[in-house]
Parts: C-alpha cells; sequence; structure tokens
C-alpha cells in the first residue's frame, strides 16, 4: 500500500513507560537526531523520583516529551499529538496530556492481565472501544523485537529490554528521521559488547522496517527544518549548558574551576559534565555532605580559584551558613541551585520555582547576595558566565537558580565563539606596599584579591566581623553598622552593571505579563497568541533578580494591570509589591511542571 506523506509545522510526542523501559534514552536519541535534522525543539524529561519503582504502577511511569517544528519552538508542548504507551499504566498515566484525535502506539504486549489490574482497568481499553476518538495503533513490539532477535544468543531479559529501540526505529520512520546518528551512537555505547551492537541496531532498523511494511500506517509525516540563524548547533540541556557555562568564564578569566558539591537530583549532571572536561584545568570534588561541598568550595576561592558549587532542595537549606560565611569573608563564589519541588525531600524530580525568597534572603544577619535566573536550558550558559562575571568582579558569592525543567529540558543552542564572549579580568593583590586586605575598589567597593602564601600579603579572614580596611576583628558598633551598609551598597551597586530590563511587546498598554526562570517560554508563547488576536499585552522575563534591574520601577508604570506568573504562591510578586508599591496580579500553580501556555492564555483572557 502506497504511503501518504504529509507535511506538518510541528509535533509533540511522548513516549511513555515503566522506568526501565529506556524512555528516557529513547527521547533523548529522538531529540538528538532532531536536532541534526534542523528542527526547532523542546524536551520535558519527566520520571519518578525512586530508581526503580514496581514495574507496571503508575508511580513507575517515565516519560519523555518533545515538541519540535519548523517554526520557532519555546515550550515542550501543552497537548501531545502522539503518545507512544509500552503499558496500561503508562497509558493511564499519560491520556490525559493527548489531543482529542491524537494518535497512540501500544505494545500490545504489555497489556497482559497483571499489568491491567495493577493499572487498574477492569477491562483492556485497547479492546473496548474507551480509546474510539484516538487513532489507535497496535503494535506487538515486545514480540517483534524477540522475532528481530531470535537466532541470537542473548537472554530474553536483554532482548525484552532492547524494545525500545524498535519503538524509536518506528518514530523515526513515521517522522521521516535518519536511523545513522542514533547507529553510531549505539556502536560507541556499546562498543565494548559488540552483541548488543549488532542487537540494538538489528532491533531499530527491524522497527523502522516495521513503518515502511505494515498497513497500520498509511501516512508517514514530515517536518522541515526551522529558519534558525546560521551558526553551528547542538543540542543542550540547561545542567550541560551551565557546565560549559562556568568552562567558559574558567577559560576567559584564565582561573583554575573547582567544583565542590554533594551528588543531589536534578543537580547532579553539572557535576557529572564537568569531571569530563579535566583538561580545562577543572578539578571536581564529590564531597560527603553539602556543607562540606561549600566550605571546600570558599577555600579553593581563598585559593585564588574560580569556585563552585551546586545544589537543590535541601541541600541549599544546608549549606546556608556557608552563604553567610563567603559574604563576610567577600570572596568570589557560584552558587547553582537547581530547583525541585519542595519542602523537605519534597518532588526530587519535578519541577518549582519555590527557592527564590530563600536565595535573596534566607540568611541569618544582614547578608545581601546577587540573584540571577536563567531563562531557557541553552540560556543556562549565559547566566552561568554571568554568575562568574559578577562574582569575580565585586568578590562576592553568586547564586544562579535553574530548576528541574531547564536543568533535564533539551533544546538547539548556537555555540559561541570565545572571542565573542565578554572579558573576565580577575586581579590579584601582588603588592605588599599599603596592602589593606579590606580596602575598596572606589567604583565596585570590591576588596583585593589577595592568594595566601604571597610574599607581604599576610591577612585573616574568618565569620567574626571585620575592621574597615585592616580586616582585623572588631566589636565596634560603629565599625559592625559601617561594614553592614558597605556590604549591601556594593551589591546594590550591581544594578549600574546589569542589562536594563527589556519589554517584548508594546512598551506600554493594558497589561504586563511578568515572568522570572523556566517560565519563558510559557509566558513569550501565550503572549504572542494574544498579541496575535489584537490584545495589548506585553512579556517581561526578569534575570536579574537580586538587585533588580534599575528601570524596572519605570517601566511598570505604563502598564494598566500587571500579572506577575510564577511556579510558587507568589514570590516575585511579593518583592516586586514591597520594592514599587504598586497593585499587582499573581498567577501561581505548583504541580511539579512547568506551566502550559494555555492556562496563562486565560488568565490573560480574565483580565483583558
Amino acid at each position: 500500500m502506497a504511503k501518504v506523506l504529509e507535511n506538518l509545522d510541528e509535533v509533540t510526542i511522548r513516549f511513555a513507560g515503566d522506568s526501565g523501559d529506556g524512555m528516557q534514552l529513547t527521547g533523548m536519541q529522538f531529540t538528538s537526531t532532531t536536532a541534526l535534522v534542523g528542527n526547532d525543539l523542546s524536551t520535558l524529561p519527566d520520571y519518578p523520583a525512586e530508581i526503580r519503582a514496581p514495574a507496571g504502577t503508575l508511580f513507575g511511569v517515565s516519560g519523555f516529551q518533545i515538541h519540535f517544528g519548523s517554526t520557532e519552538i519555546n515550550t515542550p508542548g501543552d497537548i501531545c499529538d502522539v503518545l507512544v504507551a509500552m503499558n496500561p499504566a503508562a497509558l493511564k498515566v499519560n491520556l490525559r496530556a493527548l489531543s482529542d484525535g491524537g494518535i497512540i502506539i501500544a505494545n500490545t504486549d504489555g497489556f497482559d492481565s497483571k499489568n491491567l489490574k495493577l493499572a487498574g482497568y477492569q477491562s483492556n481499553p485497547l479492546e473496548d472501544s474507551s480509546l474510539e476518538k484516538y487513532r489507535l495503533h497496535a503494535v506487538s513490539i515486545t514480540k517483534l523485537t524477540e522475532n528481530a532477535l531470535a537466532d541470537t544468543n542473548l537472554s530474553p531479559k536483554v532482548v525484552e529490554r532492547s524494545k525500545n529501540f524498535f519503538a524509536l526505529g518506528m518514530m523515526y520512520w513515521m517522522y521521516s528521521r535518519p536511523l545513522e546518528p542514533t547507529l553510531r551512537w549505539i556502536e560507541d555505547k556499546f562498543k565494548k559488547s559488540p552483541e548488543l551492537v549488532e542487537a540494538n541496531i538489528r532491533v531499530l532498523k527491524a522497527g523502522h522496517a516495521y513503518g515502511e511494511t505494515t498497513e497500520i500506517f498509511a501516512v508517514r509525516y514530515e517536518v522541515k527544518p526551522a529558519h534558525l540563524q546560521k551558526g553551528t548547533y547542538r543540542s543542550i540541556t540547561g545542567n550541560e549548558a551551565v557546565a560549559w557555562g562556568l568552562i567558559a568564564a574558567s577559560v576567559k578569566s584564565n582561573l583554575d574551576l573547582f567544583l565542590g558539591t554533594y551528588p543531589i537530583t536534578p543537580a547532579s549532571d553539572i557535576l557529572h559534565e564537568l569531571s569530563k572536561h579535566k583538561n580545562f584545568r577543572i578539578k571536581t570534588f564529590q564531597a560527603e555532605d553539602e556543607i562540606a561541598g561549600i566550605t571546600s568550595a570558599i577555600g579553593a576561592s581563598y585559593g585564588g580559584a574560580l569556585a563552585v558549587t551546586t545544589t537543590s532542595g535541601p541541600g541549599m537549606a544546608l549549606k546556608t551558613e556557608g552563604f553567610g560565611l563567603a559574604v563576610m569573608l567577600e570572596i568570589p563564589l557560584i552558587i547553582v541551585n537547581v530547583q525541585r519541588g519542595g519542602p523537605s525531600t519534597g518532588l526530587p524530580t519535578k519541577t518549582e520555582q519555590a527557592d527564590l525568597l530563600q536565595a535573596v534572603w534566607g540568611r541569618n544577619g544582614e547578608a545581601p547576595i546577587p540573584v540571577i535566573a536563567a531563562a531557557t536550558p541553552s540560556d543556562c550558559f549565559t547566566m552561568a558566565f554571568e554568575a562568574a562575571r559578577i562574582a569575580l568582579k565585586y568578590m562576592t558569592p553568586v547564586i544562579l537558580l535553574t530548576d528541574g525543567y531547564l536543568a533535564n529540558g533539551a533544546e538547539p543552542w548556537m555555540i559561541p565563539q570565545v572571542s565573542s564572549l565578554p572579558n573576565i579580568a580577575p586581579t590579584f593583590a601582588t603588592n605588599p606596599e599599603g596592602f589593606l586586605p579590606y580596602s575598596r575598589d572606589e567604583k565596585t567597593l570590591s576588596r583585593p584579591w589577595a592568594i595566601p602564601g604571597t610574599p607581604g600579603l599576610e591577612h585573616r579572614i574568618g565569620g567574626l566581623e571585620k575592621q574597615h580596611e585592616t580586616g582585623n576583628i572588631n566589636y565596634e558598633p560603629e565599625n559592625h553598622e559601617f561594614m553592614v551598609k558597605m556590604r549591601q551598597n556594593k551589591i546594590d551597586g550591581i544594578a549600574d552593571d546589569i542589562p536594563l530590563a527589556q519589554v517584548e511587546g508594546d512598551e506600554k498598554g493594558e497589561l504586563l505579563v511578568i515572568g522570572w526562570g523556566g517560565t519563558y517560554g510559557a509566558i513569550r508563547t501565550a503572549v504572542e497568541a494574544k498579541r496575535r488576536e489584537g490584545k495589548s499585552v506585553s512579556h517581561l522575563h526578569l534575570k536579574h533578580l537580586n538587585p533588580l534591574p534599575k528601570n524596572l520601577g519605570e517601566i511598570l508604570l505604563k502598564y494598566k494591570n500587571i500579572l506577575v506568573a510564577e511556579i510558587n504562591l507568589g514570590q516575585l510578586v511579593k518583592i516586586l509589591r514591597s520594592k514599587y508599591l504598586l497593585p499587582m496580579l499573581s498567577y501561581n500553580r505548583v504541580l511539579g511542571l512547568p506551566f502550559k501556555a494555555n492556562d496563562i492564555e486565560q488568565k490573560i483572557d480574565e483580565i483583558l
């Protein structure tokens, strides 16, 4: 039967199965190949916190969503066009995310009586007509995988594990993706096990051939490349981008890069990525706990390195005393907080934006720290570099906020030329004549950075209050107040050295939607949709949160209504209301998921 080829502008696919079904790997391979094809894309890995939840259960479902197209893509998609379900639990958990008329590709071999019972189905949904409003394609994926490997000596368990490549091969055929990138990946990944190379390649090709030959697929789709700015691109996740931004800052500043950290989801991949690149004068230290992670980084900074610590969730709380010490020492330090659902252990693999107030104010005493936030996965590179710039120039700790969605999500990233990055030129004190460890640069109010062991520059550091200029321990009331104000003035002055806030849309009007962090794509998509309908709405996304851009107050006065949208119960809006004393509306969700653009569109409609 001849297949019909249909062109699409954009598609959203979700792969779903048990935690052990390889859905994350399948999604990442589809993502990498789609990036090479030239589509714009955005992804949302969605998996349970348990390392291996009971197979077949609803809470053991792992999913990976990709939204790709020939147009600009800013979100992983509100609603899926295709759901690949490897068992009943995967179908039940994800069916609500599928559009009416959407495509279901179900592995019929996973729908046995045991799995149906575990998922809470009274009858088989593939047979009881309950899926009539969808286009259901029931495929015996496990059996077809077994047939493809029937003449091998692989164990049944290994054969069964290969079925994700059959599903991937089918999807490559359905959306006209090449096999070659994944074939090369398999050859490299399993190069020490030739039998696995042969098995996975054979199954991938079998899935592709099945799509070509079976009569259940009458239509094949094509999504043409997007019109992206000329350059060299790669697919990058937020955690990878943070690591690469730190490496770039290390190279530009000519400093060794030290990461002292304790592994924690979803921040651990930053450690993994930096550990791959020790040829760039990088040292990574996996500490015994969060406190050791930050204090080792403080020590490295004292010794003259570009020092970083990474964390998430409760790890941020454990590091708090270290933040105050770094403030008192006035040394450069980058703290990366990959936010996740809380409190306590909370939702380790889910996203949230509930650490903003903690980042801005969560310390004892008057302990100001600059706080910045990345807007997209690739923007994590830019903001990690920016964190290093501010930390080194102003001799201060800097908190960089990302979140679980940005950390694990991926998008195309145009690799910048190193020469195009801003210069970072830290200076070290070397002249003992007149040296005072807490003297100040007139413009930045930063103190000199003197590496221990430099002749004539001996000085003490510690958590006790410092005397102005000498750095000696001092309890005088007037000196303490002077130093508290000096530290605050230094951070406030950074407002003169950060970009002015930029509005996307009209510079005045009925409504301004303000966001920060990983909500950028959803808000941008929603605001653009409403502007196409003729509504007077604009978008402002804040990346510098402490201090705020100097022109923000002036911008706010130009709009009749202000809506602050964030994935918490209203933290940024508290900061803005207290600073500018203006009425503001708030839109908040805390589902452990990124915003949907459609939700924000509905909120805009309520206001306008």
